[in-house]
């Protein structure tokens, strides 16, 4: 289990792999998510055959987790707060009015930031900031609707006074990734973290050493495998909206904390960069 969900409660750790379970380790996981008090009040052969599974298939599922085994997930489970916005991912249905799913997509978004804030590693935080802070260049990467993240950061980043960059055709991006040196920084944005496109430019920025950032949705996705930091979101898929979709407000979240700790480090130089963006924009205002 990476460090990063070490301390997460049950269902953060099982959403947070879910996309990389087996098709028995996912059978497992949603029993556990659907039905906790079945787990709860279980043992771990009651359980294993309830879904058909060997006990052996539980064990294993429970270490992937994080935990020492099957009572330790047991323990976890029933000292977890019950009533964690239950209601929050329930779906959308036909009699829903405008402002009922209006609700329902705010209430979907502020779990995701809430989950996240839980899920951010500190000290990975920390060394992203640094890293940024020390880099003779920031760039961003990311393809589909990552790349329109990736654009929100730069658009962030610009205004610090750093050399930044950032662009949208996909040749272009692989183009300017191979010209980054080893004081550079990459950061690099894919919500599955399996995208063919972005984990090309990750092999190009590791043959220049260059030092590398990822923000995405999954641990154990190559991506995440092969940075140097990776800052994690977490959120969950519901109707008529994907994972994907509900993870970009905390990716813009992610950056625009990354961007603040960033202006307040450079004090002055900051403010002074800023004021001359300010000063440049005034003269697009009537």
């Amino acid at each position: 289990m990476n460090k990063t969900f070490q301390n997460k409660n049950t269902q953060m750790r099982i959403r947070a792999l879910h996309s990389t379970l087996s098709d028995k380790e996912r059978l497992l996981a949603d029993f556990i998510l659907d039905s906790p008090e079945k787990v709860i009040h279980g043992t771990i052969n009651e359980v294993a055959e309830e879904l058909n599974l060997a006990d052996s298939t539980v064990f294993r599922f429970c270490k992937k987790l994080g935990y020492k085994g099957f009572q330790d997930l047991k323990i976890s489970l029933a000292t977890e707060t019950t009533n964690v916005m239950k209601d929050i991912h329930e779906k959308v249905s036909k009699s829903d009015d405008e402002k009922t799913i209006l609700e329902k997509v705010f209430h979907s978004n502020i779990k995701t930031l809430q989950d996240t804030l839980e899920v951010i590693d500190d000290s990975d935080f920390s060394g992203a900031v640094d890293t940024i802070l020390h880099a003779n260049k920031i760039e961003l990467f990311g393809f589909g609707g990552s790349n329109i993240i990736a654009m929100d950061g730069y658009h962030k980043f610009i205004r610090t006074g750093l050399t930044v960059s950032a662009l949208t055709d996909s040749h272009m991006q692989l183009i300017s990734a191979s010209q980054l040196k080893e004081g550079d920084v990459a950061i690099l944005i894919s919500h599955t973290g399996h995208s063919k496109d972005i984990l090309e430019i990750l092999e190009t920025v590791k043959e220049h050493n260059v030092p590398t950032i990822c923000i995405t949705g999954f641990t154990q996705s190559p991506l995440s495998q092969g940075t140097d930091i990776s800052l994690y979101t977490l959120s969950e898929e519901t109707d008529f909206r994907s994972e994907a979709l509900a993870s970009r407000i905390a990716q813009l979240s992610i950056l625009d904390a990354l961007y603040v700790n960033v202006m307040m480090a450079l004090e002055d130089k900051g403010k002074e960069s800023l004021q001359h963006v300010r000063k440049a924009i005034q003269k697009k205002r009537l």
